[in-house]
């Protein structure tokens, strides 16, 4: 079954110069295992086709339940530069919100996403 990450998540964003800054932390600690195999560099990346021009990185906070993304050239050159209407990427964090994830639906009865 597809399960959007709001369900799974919540998200924070910003930005460095040309790169947009995204925090997932998972809502309940039994979550973030899902989320570490299922949102990865490449899938974010994908997400933010025609967004992000660079590479995307993926960093784990375990401690927090959290994963950290830096998705590099996605400002069009940053704050100071863009004719974007988001150039400091505080939107990112709801766009990656929106994105879903294929989850087993034995697995989603067992974290209670399936009722």
């Amino acid at each position: 079954m597809r399960i959007q990450l709001t369900k799974l998540a919540h998200a924070r964003s910003g930005d460095k110069g040309d790169t947009a800054n995204v925090g997932l932390i998972a809502l309940r600690e039994d979550f973030y295992p899902l989320l570490v195999r299922e949102v990865t560099a490449e899938r974010v990346k994908q997400h933010f086709r025609g967004i992000c021009k660079g590479e995307v990185e993926r960093y784990e906070l375990p401690n927090l339940s959290a994963l950290n993304f830096l998705l590099h050239e996605s400002l069009g050159g940053g704050g100071t530069l863009s004719l974007m209407t988001d150039a400091q990427g505080k939107t990112f964090s709801t766009a990656l919100l929106r994105m879903e994830i294929d989850v087993d639906e034995d697995e989603a009865q067992t974290l209670g996403l399936k009722s």
